[in-house]
């Protein structure tokens, strides 16, 4: 059973969801504060973007301080728990994440197995290089750790005291898909027509929300950070499932490989509610029975 959001609440929803919003608001806009005709893609843009979201997750954390540290529902508990920055459970909460996203993406990486494009992720000297470039940062470890610091690790504490957990979860994603809109503004400066923009910012809108209901289940499942950012990086190094890959194989590889997308996926939901019980993560400030 739930925690009551009667009980646990010292927040009215206009103000915890108004916080969300504004944090929003400053995660995106920090995007573009840098006066450049350069593209997102551009080393320079890069570089002066981390900048930005480093000055962000500065910020953040002090909404949390201001409207949780002391309250009802968090009585007793330091700034860092607050945020999912504890010891007790942590290796669970690091591994564990990674083979739920595993078993979702059953069916890639079993594509992967077989055209052998994985040997190339796993080299030594790809490792190298991709510490030395600034994409990948981006891609795989900035992005991740801010937007899940942002969006999850400030935001769910702020929403927790004015709703069930259940329904933090499903307000949270909203703030993070409606965040990744900005992208359009840059499709647009790029020639790309308004009608296309929109289809692929609606897609994009799509995809990010509902992995968005992920990261953040795990998050106050686990009550770890850890859990949604290492989850965050393993997807974005996935992308999206390569549908056409499917295609190309031959007859009975092809339905091999549709067999394993499906049931990677029904195993990740069954699997999933067990697998982050909250007691395994010593968990019992976000999922209280």
């Amino acid at each position: 059973m739930e925690s009551s959001a009667v009980e646990l609440s010292q927040l009215s929803p206009l103000i915890s969801v108004g916080c969300c919003f504004i944090l929003s608001i400053i995660y995106v806009s920090s995007l573009y504060v840098w006066n450049s005709d350069q593209n997102r893609d551009h080393p320079s843009t890069v570089k002066r973007r981390f900048f930005s979201v480093f000055i962000v997750m500065l910020l953040s954390p002090a909404f949390v301080y201001k409207f949780s540290l002391g309250a009802k529902v968090f009585k007793d508990v330091t700034l860092a728990a607050i945020l999912g920055f504890r010891t007790e459970g942590f290796l669970l909460a690091t591994i564990v994440p990674i083979l739920l996203t595993s078993l979702l993406f059953l069916g890639p990486l079993v594509a992967q197995a077989f055209n052998e494009s994985w040997r190339v992720s796993v080299s030594h000297n790809n490792w190298l290089n991709n510490f030395t470039n600034v994409l990948w940062l981006r891609n795989f470890l900035v992005a991740p750790l801010s937007e899940e610091f942002t969006f999850r690790a400030c935001m769910m504490p702020l929403l927790l005291q004015s709703f069930t957990p259940s329904t933090a979860v499903l307000i949270t994603p909203l703030f993070f898909g409606v965040a990744h809109f900005h992208h359009m503004i840059e499709r647009l400066r790029s020639g790309m027509d308004m009608k296309t923009a929109i289809i692929i910012s609606c897609f994009q809108f799509t995809y990010t929300t509902i992995f968005g209901f992920y990261s953040a289940y795990l998050f106050v499942r686990t009550g770890h950070f850890v859990a949604p950012f290492v989850a965050h990086a393993f997807c974005n190094h996935m992308g999206f499932p390569d549908i056409n890959d499917v295609i190309l194989h031959k007859n009975y590889m092809r339905y091999v490989l549709i067999a394993l997308y499906v049931t990677g996926l029904v195993l990740w939901i069954l699997v999933l509610p067990v697998a982050t019980t909250p007691s395994f993560y010593a968990n019992n400030l976000y999922w209280k029975t």
